[in-house]
């Protein structure tokens, strides 16, 4: 897909961490769909709406919106795991958790051009999934959204997966910039986080939508000159 052509920059939604003074559930999710135009203005190349504890109502508005926002943009919407809710709302695709339902029932029930991914944590599974347009593999360094002592796969096996999966493949847990450049020389076709993309201030190392984008940007393009070059 061509998302995916270039160092793909993608962010991960989190509304509980965005806005954690949020009053009400409303008020969180305004927060949230204003953070996402920032992103949309910033030129991410993927949103992932991973809300998980939201009713299929209201994510299917909260969907609906962005993917309308994102209309005429590079701009990729999808919804994690839902799939319903992502034909309801018109997104372009979803995004599957690693046991979730196998991507060609997925894929049928959808036009064709709709983006399947699926999150996969090791060689094994990267190699398994390869009828979807791209994984997000992970935990590849330690993240504040993972609980302390979580597993790392790391580099090595970042390199290893990109090397043996068929499809481009996402590194995501713990991503700044100068990460981002090494998963980049190790083989990823791009990064996915959630703090990186945060508000400046609302937690360590965060940029903002629009630093980070460039950021994160610069440094992929970086790193695969350093592993084509190596």
């Amino acid at each position: 897909m061509s998302t995916f052509n270039q160092p793909c920059v993608y962010l991960v939604t989190d509304r509980h961490t965005l806005a954690p003074d949020a009053r009400t559930p409303a008020d969180a999710i305004v927060a949230l769909e204003r953070w996402l135009d920032d992103a949309l203005e910033a030129g991410v190349d993927v949103i992932q709406i991973r809300e998980r504890d939201l009713d299929a109502t209201s994510l299917c508005g909260c969907v609906r919106r962005v993917a309308e926002r994102a209309r005429g943009r590079a701009t990729a919407v999808l919804v994690n795991d839902r799939a319903d809710v992502a034909l309801a709302a018109a997104a372009d695709g979803v995004h599957l958790r690693g046991n979730s339902a196998p991507e060609d029932r997925v894929r049928a029930m959808a036009a064709s051009g709709w983006l399947v991914g699926r999150s996969v944590h090791g060689v094994d599974e990267a190699v398994r999934h390869g009828g979807v347009d791209y994984l997000l593999l992970g935990t590849i360094f330690p993240s504040a959204s993972k609980p302390a002592g979580a597993g790392v796969q790391g580099l090595d096996v970042l390199g290893r997966a990109a090397t043996a999966s068929r499809v481009p493949v996402i590194a995501i847990g713990g991503i700044d910039p100068d990460r981002a450049r090494a998963c980049a020389a190790a083989g990823a076709a791009g990064v996915a986080g959630i703090s990186v993309f945060l508000p400046e201030g609302r937690t360590p190392g965060a940029l903002g939508p629009a630093r980070a984008t460039v950021a994160l940007r610069s440094a992929l393009i970086e790193g695969t000159r350093d592993r084509l070059q190596s």
